[in-house]
């Protein structure tokens, strides 16, 4: 797990001082990673149908540059440990959206390193999926791996790329969607 800490360290961080308000939010999150290690603990793995799709979004992100090639193999790593899940509520949406998505808590409350100031984790999409507009109070910074576009109230529909990060302010309305390829990101949220 601490490699793919700090392989998500380096794909963010240098990056994050060109994108507005990414970047207090990337130093304080992996300030805090660096000075206390929560408490690991075993997690129970669990696999969802979309999870068919990690291997091509994982393959797909080895094509990448070298620091989302590193964030590859890191999370090629720890795929067995994980425990993917669904997004409350999903039961009320279509159904491609049902077995189209899945997250994965690595750092977080409940997660692999359970701690309550940060939260780091896994996002997966299948193809021809659209995650629905939602809000939370923590900032959030996502790494895009494979795949996806996003959008929030202040930005229409963007495909960073490879490599490039995301922002969304506390509280603001966003969503994710993807096209002909699944959707892999790493997300990280400051709730401290």
């Amino acid at each position: 797990m601490r490699d793919f800490l700090a392989c998500t360290a380096v794909a963010i961080l240098p990056k994050a001082e060109a994108l507005s308000g990414a970047a207090p939010a990337a130093c304080r999150i992996f300030a805090a990673i660096g000075e206390f290690a929560g408490a690991s603990r075993p997690i129970v793995p669990q696999r969802l149908p979309v999870c068919d799709r990690l291997e091509e979004a994982l393959n797909i992100a080895a094509g990448g540059p070298p620091s989302v090639m590193a964030l590859a193999v890191a999370i090629a790593a720890l795929s067995p440990d994980l425990c993917w899940q669904r997004r409350k509520g999903a039961d009320r949406e279509p159904e491609s959206f049902f077995d189209g998505h899945a997250n994965a808590l690595v750092v977080g409350p409940g997660g692999i390193e359970d701690r309550d100031d940060v939260q780091i984790g896994l996002s997966l999409m299948a193809p021809h999926v659209r995650y629905p507009d939602h809000a939370h109070p923590p900032e959030e910074v996502y790494v895009s791996l494979a795949g996806g576009a996003w959008r929030n109230e202040i930005e229409d529909w963007h495909e960073p790329g490879q490599g490039g990060l995301v922002y969304n302010p506390p509280g603001i309305v966003h969503a994710m969607r993807t096209d002909e390829q699944p959707l892999l990101a790493v997300w990280c949220l400051w709730a401290g």
